[in-house]
């Protein structure tokens, strides 16, 4: 099993900058690909962003790139998301979210694809 506690989401003005942390707990994080997604009011949840378990290999949503960066530490459990040039349509709830694969290759966009979430971090961004 696999606990995810996200943190660090607020409210920002457009064209800031956010950093949102996933702390993980048991002794797979190392073995897991993590993701972000975001889920706005009355919307889906929509991917944002992927890392693999060595953080080799990364994706991210077309509205994202460029701007968001994931990234992880292994040893401190944690995936990050730094979020800059903050627009309002970025406002949502994130969600970390978490699949065991082992060192194998792996990679989706899918909420389905992730057997583990967080309760999620409010981001809203101002206009």
């Amino acid at each position: 099993q696999v606990q995810l506690v996200e943190s660090g989401g607020g409210l920002v003005q457009a064209g800031g900058s956010l950093r949102l942390s996933c702390a993980a707990s048991g002794r797979t994080f190392s073995n897991c690909a993590m993701a972000w997604f975001r889920q706005a009011p009355g919307k889906e949840r929509d991917f944002v962003a992927f890392i693999s378990w060595s953080g080799g290999n990364t994706d991210y949503a077309d509205s994202v790139k460029g701007r968001f960066t994931i990234s992880r530490d292994n040893a401190k459990n944690t995936v990050y998301l730094q979020m800059n040039s903050l627009k309002p349509e970025d406002t949502a709830d994130y969600y970390c979210a978490g699949v065991v694969t082992g060192r194998s290759y792996y990679t989706s966009n899918n909420p389905h694809g992730y057997d583990y979430w967080g309760q999620g971090t409010q981001v809203t961004v101002s206009s």
